[in-house]
Parts: C-alpha cells; sequence; structure tokens
C-alpha cells in the first residue's frame, strides 16, 4: 500500500467554502489578500513592513521575557524572542485552545505547519527572519470545549468550575485526574515520560496558562517556538485606540456583516456581535453591550458611561477582551505577522474580517489551512493490504465503502441498472401505445412503471443486504480497520490525544512530524508510524 496523501479537497472532510478557497475560486478573492504561496510572502513582507508599528516590538520582548521568566527555554527560542525587536523579524501564527494536555492531536499539527513555515521562508527569504509563534487562546472561557482529552477510547476529564477566562484558572484537583491518567498508561519508559511531563506541567503550576506554555516549550522549544499569553496589560495598551473604535462606532459589526453578505452561498462560521468585546476580572469574562445610553456588562449589575468606560479603558485596558471577531485584530496590532495558520473552521471565520481589517487600516494575514494528518502503524497498513483497500477507500464514508466493497466482492452484479433500463425501454413503448389508443390509459401504465421500479431498487436492497450477510466477516474486518484509523466515524486527529502515539513512538515523534509535514501542499497527509 504506498505511503499516499489525499489532497484537501477530495478528502470529505472539507467544507465547501474551504475547498472553494483552496481552488482559488474568483467570488473569494475580495475576502483575503495574498495566497499562501511561497512567492507571495515576498508581497506580505512588503506590506507588513510598511503598515506594521514597531514601537510595539518593545512590549512584545518585555512582555514575552516576563512570562518565560520562570520556565527553562532553548537557545533557539531565546534568539527568536530576541530577534522579535529587529525591523527585519516577522512572525508565522497559530493560535490554540488550551486544552487538557494539548488535546486532540491536530494541537501538534498546527504548531508544526507552523515551525515548518518559517524553515521554508527563511530559506526563500534569507535576509529576514521568521519566528514561529503559538497565541494561547488565555482570554477564552468556554471551560467545557477543553477540560478533557481522550486516550484509547476514554474520556480523561477535569470535573471544576470555570467563569472566567480560562488562562487565568486554577489547576488545583489535577492530580486526582493525573491519578487516573497514570494507571491508563502503564509503566514503560515512554508512559513514564507523559507521566513527568504531564506533572510538571499541571501539578507544578498554578494556573492553565502556565501550564500549556510548559507542555507547549517541552514539546517544541528545541524549534525555537515562542509561546504568547495576550492577556496582559502592557500589550493591551497598543490595542486601546482599536477598542476605542469598537466601544463608539461598532465597526467591526458593520463591516464583517458586509462580508458575510458576500458568503451568501456558504455556511456562516461566525456572526457579529453588535459590540465584539467581553469585560474580564479573573472569575468574569461577560459581554460589553450598549443600551439605554450605558455600557453595561452582560449578566451582571456592572454599567458605564461613555466618559467612565473610555477612563478604564485607559487605566486598565487588560479588563477588555477581544472575542473571535476582534480577537484577529489584536493579534495583528501586537504581531508583525504575515500568516495566520489554522483549521478549516478558523481559516472561514477569519475570510469574514478582511473588510474589518481594511476599515481601519491594519494589514490583513496570508490565511493558511493548517497541515492535516491520518497516523497509522503498519500493522494496519498491512491489514488495509490484505483486504485491498487503498487510503481513498479508507477516507469513504463507512456505509459508502462497505456497499463498494459488497459490490466488489459479491460473485454476481447487485447492480440492477440493465433490468431498470430495459423496463423503462418496455415503458416507452407502452406510452407511445397509449397515445395513440387512449390518452387515459397513461396515468395506469405511469403507475405501473413506478410500481415496477420501485420492485427492482427494493430487490437490488435485499440483494445488497443478502450480499452483506454472506461476506459479513470480511466487511466487518474493513469496518473495524476503519474505525481504528477514524475513531468514531471522525477525524482520527479531531478525536485523539498524542500521547497514544508517544507511547509508541517517544521522543522520536515530533521529529517524524516535523521531517513529513510539508505546510504549503495542500493535501491530507498519511504518514506511517
Amino acid at each position: 500500500m504506498p505511503t499516499d496523501c489525499i489532497s484537501f479537497q477530495s478528502s470529505g472532510y472539507f467544507s465547501k467554502l474551504m475547498q472553494d478557497y483552496l481552488d482559488e475560486k474568483e467570488e473569494l478573492k475580495p475576502l483575503y489578500n495574498n495566497f499562501p504561496t511561497l512567492e507571495n510572502f515576498e508581497k506580505q513582507i512588503a506590506e507588513k513592513a510598511v503598515n506594521f508599528d514597531n514601537n510595539n516590538r518593545t512590549a512584545l520582548v518585555e512582555a514575552l521575557q516576563k512570562q518565560y521568566q520562570n520556565i527553562e527555554i532553548s537557545d533557539a527560542t531565546k534568539q527568536n524572542i530576541t530577534l522579535l525587536a529587529l525591523e527585519n523579524t516577522f512572525t508565522i501564527t497559530t493560535g490554540h485552545q488550551l486544552n487538557l494536555f494539548s488535546g486532540p492531536l491536530y494541537f501538534l499539527y498546527k504548531i508544526i505547519s507552523t515551525i515548518n513555515l518559517t524553515k521554508e521562508l527563511k530559506s526563500k527569504y534569507p535576509s529576514y527572519n521568521f519566528v514561529p509563534v503559538y497565541w494561547m487562546a488565555t482570554e477564552d472561557h468556554d471551560f467545557e470545549e477543553i477540560n478533557y482529552f481522550n486516550f484509547k477510547g476514554k474520556k480523561i476529564r477535569w470535573n471544576a468550575e470555570s467563569t472566567g477566562p480560562v488562562g487565568r484558572l486554577s489547576t488545583n484537583g489535577l492530580d486526582d485526574l493525573f491519578e487516573v491518567y497514570s494507571k491508563e498508561l502503564g509503566s514503560s519508559t515512554n508512559a513514564n515520560t507523559l507521566k513527568k511531563l504531564f506533572e510538571e506541567a499541571y501539578l507544578k503550576h498554578e494556573n492553565l496558562a502556565d501550564a500549556t506554555r510548559f507542555l507547549a516549550n517541552s514539546l517544541f522549544s528545541n524549534y525555537g517556538l515562542v509561546i504568547l499569553d495576550a492577556d496582559s496589560v502592557d500589550l493591551k495598551r497598543a490595542f486601546i485606540p482599536f477598542v476605542k473604535e469598537e466601544l463608539e462606532n461598532q465597526t467591526s459589526f458593520k463591516t464583517v456583516q458586509k462580508s458575510i453578505d458576500k458568503l451568501e452561498n456558504y455556511n456562516v462560521q461566525v456572526n457579529p456581535r453588535e459590540i465584539n468585546l467581553f469585560y474580564i476580572e479573573d472569575k468574569l469574562r461577560e459581554r460589553i453591550i450598549f443600551e439605554n445610553d450605558k455600557y453595561v456588562v452582560n449578566n451582571t449589575k456592572i454599567s458605564f458611561s461613555k466618559e467612565e468606560i473610555f477612563k478604564l479603558l485607559e487605566s486598565n485596558p487588560e479588563k477588555f477582551s477581544p472575542n473571535v471577531i476582534m480577537r484577529p485584530l489584536y493579534q495583528e496590532i501586537i504581531l508583525p505577522n504575515l500568516c495566520y495558520i489554522g483549521g478549516g473552521g478558523e481559516i472561514a471565520y477569519w475570510l469574514e474580517l478582511k473588510g474589518f481589517f481594511d476599515a481601519v487600516n491594519i494589514t490583513f494575514p496570508i490565511l493558511l489551512v493548517r497541515n492535516s494528518v491520518l497516523l497509522a502503524t503498519e500493522k494496519q497498513v498491512k491489514k488495509a493490504d490484505n483486504l485491498n483497500l487503498s487510503w481513498k477507500d479508507l477516507f469513504s464514508k463507512s456505509e459508502n465503502l462497505i456497499n463498494e466493497i459488497t459490490h466488489k466482492l459479491s460473485p454476481f452484479p447487485i447492480d440492477l441498472t440493465a433490468q431498470k433500463e430495459a423496463l423503462e425501454k418496455q415503458f416507452a413503448y407502452l406510452f407511445e401505445l397509449a397515445e395513440k389508443t387512449d390518452k387515459s390509459f397513461s396515468g395506469t401504465v405511469k403507475a405501473q412503471e413506478v410500481k415496477q421500479k420501485k420492485g427492482l431498487e427494493n430487490l437490488e436492497k435485499r440483494l445488497l443486504k443478502a450480499q452483506k450477510r454472506k461476506l459479513q466477516d470480511q466487511l466487518q474486518r474493513v469496518t473495524d480497520l476503519q474505525c481504528e484509523l477514524f475513531p468514531n466515524y471522525g477525524l482520527q486527529e479531531r478525536q485523539t490525544n498524542f500521547s497514544e502515539f508517544y507511547l509508541e513512538k517517544g521522543e522520536q515523534l515530533i521529529p517524524l512530524l516535523i521531517q513529513k509535514l510539508k505546510p504549503l501542499e495542500q493535501n491530507f497527509d498519511i504518514i506511517i508510524i
């Protein structure tokens, strides 16, 4: 079985919007800036160099140095933080939630796509520096999305309560979860490495942001990854003018709504609010609403006049948090960023934002769909070979694959298309006959045609069902293999935690992925481990 790849468009797992974006359909071109090709980065560099406020670099470097002061970092990461002070340094950024123990596998693929793209860019444009950045979504508040990970079919869940930004959430209580997870891991050398990694990340750090930084740094610091927590008073000072604009004029709502109108043929990913900001404290993150000439914090008794809220913004910008519409703008203001790398859903909502960026005069980044990967073992490849299955077969929907295999293995044809065509010819003659005699006879002929066609279709279904029973053992092996590779009939990368594969490959896992993934190729990679 060849180690092959499936194009994003033919994988069956990408929306029509993403397929059309990847195919560079003309109607979508007004919704993005430069398409992600190596050559287009030259234009993006020129635009960002002119548009970016280099005064923001000092605050960025100082904030990063402060965030890394209690963590051991590699020379590569240390150098990249220093390079961010230089005007010829640019970033490639991905963002991700603070999923417990990284959550699903695509956490790795996002970051590796980011790291590998900086390498390609440095090779192509050696006079510039390119820094890979992981933007931690510390200000999110949807705890239910991040408080678990899947391991060997079991959900390892953290039972806690969270009402504020998740980055500030205490890690108290994770020792009980660690005990459960440790038992599931076993006692191999790689299992003990994972236990140590979890323990040092989550049991030796006080909040989820620090724990996630330690974890990501442990996995990727050798590659120069820079991890940023933008929940920072110093970084938010640069965002103050744009928060004012949002509070006063609701520019994001007006412009994003126009972009959504252009996406009428697609499912809209995110709908904007009139004000796309939250008010945050340690245990509070609620929307800011304008009503009755007051700025009101939703579900609280907190409210401000225009003068009061602008005064608070100047003194405490950290109390204002961007939502999904405003966060990308905040990112592009504080980072000298060229490209955002995300999954299909993320790129879909970024496509709603270019008009907003244009309105506030901030360069819109290149949008790159992250690498997608299916990891398969040698044993699974042998199973596929024995069953005469291709990767294209395995990416098919389960029911379609089983039907196709049943047709292929059946010693006689189950498809009654020839009989249906013969039937149509017979009834065509009867319709002609009805026209020549009594036209009222046509209704009787039509009813009989429908009845007999339905009879053939039912016979075809019963034949297929009978053959499935007869071929049950072979078909079950196909189903079992597909379920191994696509757990819960979904993508492995959205279900499985990296630790399952780390148990097998250990420290070789990430270097293998770094070696194999090509961020600018639009393929769903199959990697044999």
